[in-house]
């Protein structure tokens, strides 16, 4: 089997559109929270 066609895509084309894969969105989301928790924490340590 080839390893590039087994690759998930990180966009989904549909109707002119473009959506992020779930997998994609997942780690955006996991991102963008670890981020503010990361700032939460710096923020109450008073180092920012």
């Amino acid at each position: 089997m080839n390893q590039d066609l087994d690759q998930k895509k990180m966009f989904i084309f549909s109707k002119g559109k473009m959506y992020f894969s779930k997998d994609t969105e997942r780690r955006i989301c996991f991102f963008l929270t670890l981020t503010m928790l990361i700032s939460a924490a710096l923020f109450k340590a008073g180092i920012i």
